[in-house]
């Protein structure tokens, strides 16, 4: 690999989280730096993990039925 840069396999092993997911990052563009050699990405080593955007609270739990009365 290219100095300063890293693979996905040893970007997932250091943040933990899947291989696949850091791909979709990196072609999403949500990793700065990251760039495409053929068919493997080059991640820079100081890249800092990019921040989780999906709701993990619980407040979309059962949205369908919040705020609908019972017909019956």
């Amino acid at each position: 690999m290219i100095y300063g840069y890293t693979t996905v396999k040893e970007m997932s092993v250091k943040w933990g989280i899947a291989p696949r997911t850091i791909q979709i990052m990196c072609a999403e563009g949500k990793i700065p730096g990251a760039t495409k050699f053929g068919r493997a990405w080059a991640i820079p080593t100081n890249t800092t993990r990019p921040s989780d955007g999906r709701v993990n609270t619980g407040a979309y739990k059962n949205w369908r039925k919040n705020g609908k009365e019972k017909l019956s």
